[in-house]
């Protein structure tokens, strides 16, 4: 039986539904304590006495927490195949959100708790909507790293020393408020960090 490990950018092979240290990689997602994480960083550690050993530092794919665990070298852990999906964001009906895939135009609800940054989505936004591909669960959806919104309010001609950086405050269409410079009008595209939240540049079409 073959199971697969997902690693970011692509579906690798593991032929056992236990990997060992030795096959560990960052984006490898694993079950620790009931909890799925991604391996984000590894170092392999041989010391002059006492058993070699694995330092990891490791992200909780749903809780995005952050964990630092060693384990023995040679140690088995339970692998798990989590699968990113193209969808897009249609609509919303309270704290639910419909979504359609682009390849099936299949819909599905998801809860506001499940979504990345959904002060920084609007409609027909693309997302990749992860689940965990043996149960079919969502584990959450995830906005590119940069969206482009257009400013909905903002403080027009608003009096500041542009040279020493100033900005205000701007409502986006998404409802979100972010930091702007003071250059930036209502009806402007402006760039956000979706993961900061924050200001990156003007958008000219």
């Amino acid at each position: 039986m073959v199971f697969l490990v997902f690693d970011y950018n692509q579906l690798l092979p593991i032929h056992m539904s236990k990997v060992s240290t030795s096959d560990f990689r960052n984006g490898l997602t694993i079950m620790i304590n009931g909890d799925i994480y991604s391996i984000t960083e590894f170092l392999h550690v041989k010391p002059g006495k006492g058993g070699a050993f694995v330092r990891t530092k490791l992200k909780g794919v749903v809780s995005g927490k952050v964990l630092d665990k060693t384990f023995r070298a040679g140690e088995s852990v339970e692998a798990v195949r989590v699968e990113r999906r193209p969808y897009q964001y249609i609509y919303r009906e309270d704290d639910i959100y419909h979504f359609m895939h682009k390849e099936t135009y299949e819909q599905i609800p998801i809860p506001r708790e499940k979504l990345d940054r959904p002060d920084f989505l609007k409609e027909n936004q693309d997302v990749q909507v992860v689940v965990q591909a043996e149960t079919e669960e969502i584990l959450f959806t995830e906005l590119p790293d940069h969206v482009i919104l257009k400013v909905s309010e903002t403080e027009p001609g608003f009096k500041g020393d542009t040279a020493q950086g100033g900005s205000k405050p701007a409502t986006l269409e998404s409802g979100a408020t972010i930091q702007v410079p003071l250059f930036i009008n209502q009806g402007d595209l402006v760039k956000v960090n979706s993961k900061e939240g924050t200001y990156l540049e003007r958008v000219k079409l």
